[in-house]
């Protein structure tokens, strides 16, 4: 493990900068900073999710894994050249994904954010992982990116989406559907 804080504050970041994980030195406003930073705060509204007593385990579980992931995916971003999210990581989502889907009804409407607590948050997750994702493509506009980092965000938020479904259904019984003649 590397170095632990043991204060806080350093001051180093008074002018505006901040350090990368290879020792660099950045604009805080800089586009790396802004991928990394942005999947940080996804990182924290996943949390959210998981502050809800209405979680199912086998969704804790999952969440709890993406969590780590993310950890991984900052760190890489905030590292150039550093590799740690994988094909597997991937993979694994997909069976994730799948597995949460199986047993929802086929999608025949657009489905609006809500449905209980832990639902919404989720769905608000979902958007930020669908920034986190601009930001790392922006990124990758003018830095090296691994491919496996923006299909790692693209099916994240995709996982999130219907794991909001499935809370929906489990905390209120039903999504709320849009519906343009209300």
């Amino acid at each position: 493990m590397g170095n632990r804080l043991s204060k806080i504050y350093t001051r180093t970041g008074d002018d505006g900068t901040t350090g990368l994980g290879d020792g660099s030195r950045v604009a805080k406003d800089s586009v790396r900073v802004e991928a990394f930073g942005t999947v940080d705060e996804a990182n924290s509204a996943i949390g959210a999710v998981l502050a809800a007593d209405t979680v199912p385990e086998d969704i804790r579980l999952c969440l709890a894994e993406v969590q780590h992931d993310l950890f991984e995916l900052g760190g890489e971003l905030c590292i150039p050249g550093h590799s740690a999210i994988t094909q597997a990581f991937v993979d694994r989502l997909e069976a994730d994904l799948d597995g949460f889907n199986a047993d929802l009804p086929m999608l025949k409407e657009f489905i609006l954010p809500g449905g209980g607590q832990a639902a919404a948050a989720c769905h608000l997750a979902r958007t930020i992982v669908r920034r986190a994702e601009r930001r790392v493509i922006t990124l990758a506009g003018v830095e090296d990116v691994r491919s496996e980092v923006v299909k790692y965000l693209n099916r994240l938020s995709d996982l999130l989406f219907v794991i909001a479904r499935v809370l929906a259904r489990k905390e209120s019984g039903q999504e709320v559907l849009w519906n343009r003649d209300r």
